[in-house]
């Protein structure tokens, strides 16, 4: 289990929908450590605070595994050619990991890294800022049907992350995974997307 990118964007100011919005959903990956405090990495923003970012969603991790299918359904949607990978940071994350899916992950777990350690908080639900960033608007569906939906985490400690740091899994009080929370959130939600 590990960091494969760390991925940093500015809010900036786009046409999706129809309409001008602020996003920071196409993070791009650094190099190097990146400074991890409460409130996230340095040097990244989120354009809407009232579902992304703030103590709880101070980080969002996204699980390599699922870019292959994304990948698929991107090329099935046209919205990219067939063998065109997934650049880190298209979900809007901060950390690409591996070995650690929604399924694996339950609220409350601590990742253990060399030099920060965060909690486990919440899945992440999405909106159409992300149907726009895959490129169809089904999108938010997919993710909602397949609960390919990532992880926010909480700053327990502050210090540093960078790509490669190995993560350790320090099971928390394993009420409820990932997964489980994001389809009960779901499910009254998807007549909206």
């Amino acid at each position: 289990m590990q960091i494969l990118s760390v991925n940093l964007a500015r809010a900036e100011m786009r046409t999706i929908a129809g309409r001008r919005v602020a996003t920071a959903i196409g993070k791009r990956p650094v190099a190097g450590p990146v400074a991890v405090g409460p409130l996230g990495l340095a040097g990244d923003e989120q354009a809407d605070p009232s579902v992304h970012g703030g103590i709880a969603k101070a980080v969002y991790a996204y699980p390599h595994a699922h870019f292959a299918f994304w990948q698929t359904v991107r090329a099935q949607a046209q919205a990219s050619p067939w063998d065109e990978p997934l650049p880190p940071g298209i979900f809007g994350e901060n950390l690409t990991i591996e070995g650690l899916a929604e399924d694996r992950l339950w609220v409350g777990d601590r990742l253990q890294l060399p030099g920060c350690v965060l909690a486990v908080s919440e899945p992440r639900m999405p909106c159409f800022k992300f149907n726009a960033a895959m490129g169809f608007a089904q999108a938010a569906r997919l993710m909602v049907q397949s609960g390919y939906c990532g992880s926010y985490l909480a700053v327990l400690e502050p210090g540093t992350l960078q790509a490669g740091d190995a993560i350790q899994l320090l099971p928390g009080p394993r009420e409820v995974s990932v997964r489980e929370l994001f389809r009960a959130r779901a499910k009254g939600r998807s007549a909206s997307w």
